[in-house]
């Protein structure tokens, strides 16, 4: 997209930038070009809107939610069996001690 104006910054660029602005994920001089492209540019600026209440919408609608200690428990003991088979160690729980050893 471009609104036809000379910028300094491309609208395609900026618009392909524009969730890294949002989050806050640019670094200082990047942010100041981005910001004054959208103060300059009425397009950019309408789209950036757009962009920000989403952000918004979905931040206020999926934001805040936790995964059930079942479901982490769950993945935990998956993670542990993938590590164990691909590391070739096998792991014995007795009363007192855990061991491992290779397995060959």
């Amino acid at each position: 997209m471009s609104c036809g104006d000379n910028h300094e910054t491309d609208c395609s660029e900026v618009l392909a930038e524009v969730w890294l602005f949002l989050d806050n994920e640019c670094d200082k001089g990047r942010k100041e070009l981005l910001k004054q492209h959208l103060d300059e540019c009425s397009p950019c600026l309408a789209e950036y809107g757009i962009d920000e209440h989403l952000k918004e919408l979905l931040a206020k609608k999926c934001g805040g939610d936790h995964a059930p200690e079942a479901l982490k428990e769950r993945l935990r003991a998956t993670i542990r069996k993938t590590v164990v088979e691909q590391g070739g160690v096998s792991v014995e729980v007795t009363r007192a001690q855990v061991e491992t050893r290779k397995t060959q």
